[in-house]
């Protein structure tokens, strides 16, 4: 290796190290904080390292009122919404790689548009109210079955795959069915795995929908009710402190408005950060292969 390629291989691994750097820094601040001595936070002294570490502001946010039951309700949402948006848009995708199919270009048109143009925000409600979905955890569930920019990116891929593998399992007699569970699925893991990040991820931060349509307290998401906490941190804040037991003395854990702001946000991206890792191989993957053509 000449003094060429070193100093290119030099530029290249030092601005990836940087822009890693840029990319982890707003995470590595935003957790330290939460941990950080709440006045130091409020005082702006906190940069690189956390001063006075303690948990008290996860115990305080953790202890507000409704977030047991919102997590429970935010987790069966993410997980049971996530599912039945990738099997349904799996199958919708793999129908429209059929060529047999009377009417698929014109069908398929119809759902692209749909990407483009919507009816707004009061004909949905009015259509969810008429469903009886109101008030309803199915709310969460049926709306978003189907999502047309997953379907594109499975449609893609299942079209990558070789046609003579499913040519030889309907010459065994296997049906549409058989052959979409047991053939298409299985080599479909990475696209799957892409979409399956895309859903939870939409699913656990969505908070518009109980926003719209739920006034029953015992539906609302974790989102929400983070939500209105993060709206009303100053309130909040003022609330924790008079039912807490501390002293002057623990002003360094003394909850305040940014301190509490700052746990919650960390307390929303928690959960994604640890989904993240386990479906990154496959991640790049299924958005490179489901961006070679359409």
């Amino acid at each position: 290796m000449d003094w060429k390629d070193r100093l290119f291989h030099t530029i290249n691994y030092t601005a990836f190290i940087l822009f890693a750097l840029i990319c982890f820094y707003p995470f590595y601040y935003l957790f330290i904080s939460t941990i950080s001595r709440n006045d130091f936070v409020d005082l702006g002294k906190i940069t690189f390292y956390p001063i006075g570490i303690h948990f008290q502001n996860y115990i305080d946010v953790f202890k507000l009122d409704r977030i047991g039951n919102a997590a429970l309700v935010s987790l069966a949402r993410t997980v049971l919404g996530s599912a039945i948006t990738l099997l349904f848009s799996a199958y919708m995708a793999y129908i429209f790689t059929k060529n047999n199919l009377w009417g698929r270009k014109i069908l398929y048109r119809i759902t692209i548009a749909t990407m483009y143009f919507s009816a707004g925000i009061i004909p949905k409600y009015l259509n969810i109210k008429m469903l009886g979905l109101m008030d309803s955890f199915w709310v969460y569930i049926i709306p978003g079955m189907i999502s047309v920019y997953n379907m594109i990116l499975i449609k893609t891929f299942i079209e990558s795959l070789p046609p003579s593998l499913e040519e030889s399992a309907q010459i065994d007699g296997a049906g549409y069915f058989t052959r979409f569970f047991r053939i298409v699925l299985p080599l479909s893991t990475p696209i799957l795995a892409t979409v399956a990040l895309f859903a939870i991820v939409g699913n656990w931060n969505a908070f518009m929908d109980t926003k719209l349509y739920i006034n029953d307290h015992n539906l609302f998401t974790l989102q929400y009710i983070l939500y209105e906490y993060m709206n009303n941190a100053s309130s909040v804040a003022a609330t924790i402190i008079s039912q807490s037991d501390m002293t002057l003395l623990d002003s360094m854990t003394r909850v305040t408005e940014t301190s509490l702001k700052f746990t919650i946000t960390m307390v929303t991206v928690i959960p994604v950060m640890c989904v993240y890792p386990f479906v990154q191989k496959f991640y790049v993957k299924g958005v490179m292969i489901g961006a070679v053509k359409g």
